[in-house]
């Protein structure tokens, strides 16, 4: 998987070489998505590793969002391994109320995207909150009362994917609903994470797919018997 922009090759593995540098730097780049324009800051090299660049898979989650008028202002949204924060600093932008996480080394570069893409008369709801989580270990400081819970390209380690069902399944006690938009890298073990892993605890529902990125957009809500675990 390449950087959002470059070539597609959807037999290189993931995380791969590209976008991945010796030395640090930074670079803005405009998105346009909903009518609102972004700024979002890539800080390349150093220790972010995949979690500095805006994936494919998180625009396309973008665009799946507004294509079917999902409803987000005034709901409560957390997004898991945010990365840049594009997914949910525009969700915020339209009025949700919203957390940031991800693991501590990629806040503060959350931290710079939140506040360089502030509306010019503040924020709709409140400032989005940036906080550091770790699938399966601190799940439990967080509650379980979202509304949406948003996952753009993240399923990509096999060892990960009980700790990521575990939190899901905590964050989505009251009924919240999930969307994952995910690159499909079959060597990754991607499609078993949708086949088997989720399945597991979640109703999945496959609502969007662009066959010349593969890329997959699920839906999921926790099995009602599975609820009050």
């Amino acid at each position: 998987m390449i950087c959002a922009g470059d070539d597609d090759d959807d037999d290189d593995p993931f995380p791969v070489e590209d976008c991945l540098f010796a030395e640090t730097f930074s670079q803005d780049t405009a998105f346009t998505l909903f009518g609102q324009e972004l700024r979002i800051q890539q800080v390349f090299g150093g220790h972010l590793g995949v979690a500095a660049a805006v994936w494919e898979a998180a625009l396309h989650l973008c665009s799946y969002l507004e294509e079917r008028s999902v409803e987000v202002r005034g709901r409560r949204v957390i997004e898991l391994g945010a990365g840049t924060g594009v997914v949910g600093i525009l969700a915020a932008r339209l009025g949700a109320v919203v957390t940031l996480t991800d693991l501590p080394l990629t806040l503060p570069q959350l931290e710079a995207n939140v506040s360089a893409n502030m509306p010019s008369s503040g924020w709709p709801a409140t400032l989005p909150t940036v906080l550091p989580l770790s699938w399966g270990q601190d799940h439990m400081n967080f509650p379980s009362d979202w509304d949406l819970v948003l996952c753009a390209d993240i399923i990509y380690l096999p060892e990960t994917y009980p700790l990521l069902v575990k939190t899901l399944a905590h964050l989505c006690k009251n009924t919240a609903v999930v969307y994952l938009s995910s690159k499909m890298r079959k060597e990754h073990e991607t499609p078993r994470f949708f086949e088997e892993c989720l399945p597991s605890r979640f109703n999945v529902e496959l609502v969007h797919r662009d066959g010349s990125q593969n890329i997959n957009i699920y839906r999921a809500s926790l099995r009602k018997d599975l609820s009050q675990d």
